[in-house]
């Protein structure tokens, strides 16, 4: 029966676990590509506003599962160092929840194992559906699709052309266009407000 217990579980594995572990992920890509040497590399976390840029963070006002990395170009160019960029969330994610699966085997964190099972459990979810080769949204191939196919055909052969990686500089256009946007339509409902404000009592509404 799910009971308060369950409830608490599942708040804890959406707010807390499921960020942190999508940040892992990301962040294998920031690791593995930092290798190749990527040029205007970045590690979003969150979306909305940006609150906070240092160095290659970008922290965004709204915190939950959304994080991604990007970057404009690899230095040394090859299938090798892209399959190695496609490889990084699933080696990443990998390594730490066997690590963690040891630690815990071996009697490490008795009093909060319940909170890392979580955490191992949504590590290999990301494994699980980034390293099986399939389709996902629109045509558009996870990595485990792309590393097929770069190793057996030598290029991407999928015909969606959106980057699975963005580039940092086009986003970074796009936030700007989206912030503008968000600036014209709170200006907007505040004539509104303004205008409902100074309307006959018989004219509000």
């Amino acid at each position: 029966m799910f009971g308060l217990a369950d409830l608490l579980g599942l708040v804890i594995s959406s707010f807390i676990i499921l960020p942190v572990v999508t940040f892992l992920r990301e962040a294998g890509y920031f690791v593995i590509s930092g290798l190749f040497g990527v040029k205007n590399a970045r590690l979003t976390i969150g979306s909305g506003p940006r609150l906070l840029k240092l160095g290659v963070l970008d922290i965004r006002k709204y915190y939950h599962v959304n994080s991604w990395f990007s970057f404009d170009s690899v230095k040394r160019k090859s299938n090798f160092a892209y399959i190695c960029i496609y490889a990084g969330p699933i080696l990443i994610n990998v390594v730490v929840a066997l690590t963690m699966n040891a630690l815990i085997a071996n009697g490490f964190f008795e009093d909060s194992k319940t909170f890392w099972n979580r955490f191992i459990f949504y590590a290999f979810y990301f494994v699980l559906f980034d390293s099986i080769p399939m389709k996902t949204v629109n045509g558009k191939p996870n990595n485990g699709m792309i590393i097929y196919e770069l190793l057996r055909y030598g290029k991407r052969v999928d015909f969606n052309e959106e980057p699975i990686i963005p580039a940092t500089t086009e986003a970074e256009e796009m936030y700007q266009e989206e912030v503008e946007r968000m600036q014209k339509v709170q200006e907007k409902i505040k004539e509104e407000i303004i205008q409902n404000d100074d309307a006959p009592p018989d004219k509000k509404g």
